[in-house]
């Protein structure tokens, strides 16, 4: 167990990292993520807030939709991304990391206008994550079929499971198939206690810190504080997607356009050499630093470590071969796509 953001987290349960990895990737992992923050914007005005305050456009959204943001400030960096949920016209759902959820309020408070109200509602809502190939299997045990989204980044509202009232939603931060449970904080130990009954025939196993990081790295998913913070861009951290240019304006479009083509991308690195790549290493193209590694582990299931980096354009092509520095010593690697691990759908 360990402090973060105010919370007391489990890094790992007494099966361990690689165990609780392994089982999201084939069979079924949850993980207690209720030290994410969730934020409501409602009022006629709140999509031109929401269009205004992020790089993605909610135009086009129909209700029951999620969809996932940068928000950047007025010099091009990045204020977190998070994923924006409709739920009616004039009723969004946000939800935040939980390291930056009183930076991102305040920001969206700040910039808040016209008919449109931020409300911190973090205090009122558990989430629990269920994660792998089995999670459609257990929640359907203790649900109903009408209850469970069907499309990826969509949810049900007013979903139920186990007799408890929840938002069902189709997402995660693992790169498998799964779910994202928003309940009462008071019901979410009944809901823990029914979904690992439903999950004991499944190879459903509890997961912790350990576990949700290696498999985003394994899935190459950005991390703020890593792959993205106040001075790195959305484009630059390779998030042109959700970055929509041709919509009139949004804070920090400006200074994108004026900073034009990214001088570095964000890449994957596997190590040729014997090492573990960790965050925060040089990188070099014979005696030139060309980049630094943003995050590195071991990955369990593709048996390999990896890590993703910022490197300079030129060397920024599949199949370049490069050398970190860890520990003093020079560990050869090369280039690689991402993601490391992509599911079979």
């Amino acid at each position: 167990m360990v402090p973060f953001a105010g919370w007391i987290l489990p890094v790992q349960y007494p099966t361990g990292v690689i165990a609780e990895h392994m089982a999201v990737r084939t069979a079924c992992g949850m993980f207690d993520v209720s030290h994410m923050g969730e934020i409501t914007c409602k009022g006629t005005d709140a999509l031109k807030n929401l269009n205004h305050m992020m790089t993605n456009d909610f135009t086009s959204m129909i209700d029951g939709k999620a969809r996932y943001s940068p928000m950047m400030n007025e010099q091009g960096g990045t204020v977190d991304d998070l994923i924006v949920y409709k739920m009616a016209d004039n009723d969004y759902f946000i939800v935040v990391n939980a390291a930056n959820k009183d930076k991102d309020f305040a920001w969206m408070k700040q910039h808040e206008s016209g008919d449109c109200v931020f409300t911190d509602v973090s205090d009122a809502y558990a989430q629990i994550a269920l994660q792998g190939p089995k999670a459609h299997d257990i929640l359907l045990a203790v649900s109903d079929e009408v209850f469970l989204p069907t499309r990826y980044y969509s949810c049900v509202e007013k979903g139920q499971a186990a007799g408890i009232p929840c938002i069902i939603s189709k997402t995660g931060y693992t790169g498998e198939d799964g779910y994202e449970l928003y309940l009462a904080a008071a019901d979410a130990p009944k809901m823990w206690e029914a979904l690992m009954e439903a999950g004991k025939s499944y190879g459903l196993i509890p997961c912790g810190l350990g576990a949700r990081d290696t498999l985003r790295l394994e899935a190459a998913m950005p991390l703020y504080g890593h792959e993205m913070n106040d001075e790195i861009s959305p484009v630059e951290a390779g998030l042109d997607f959700a970055v929509k240019m041709n919509k009139e304006e949004f804070i920090g479009k400006a200074e994108l356009i004026s900073r034009g083509t990214p001088k570095a991308k964000r890449v994957g690195l596997i190590p040729t050499g014997r090492g573990i790549l960790r965050e925060e290493q040089e990188v070099y193209a014979g005696d030139e630093k060309v980049g630094e590694t943003t995050s590195g582990t071991f990955c369990p299931y593709l048996k390999t470590a990896a890590a993703m980096a910022y490197v300079d354009l030129a060397h920024a092509a599949d199949g370049t071969e490069l050398d970190v520095l860890v520990r003093g010593k020079r560990i050869p690697a090369k280039v690689v796509p991402l993601p490391f691990y992509k599911r079979s759908r």
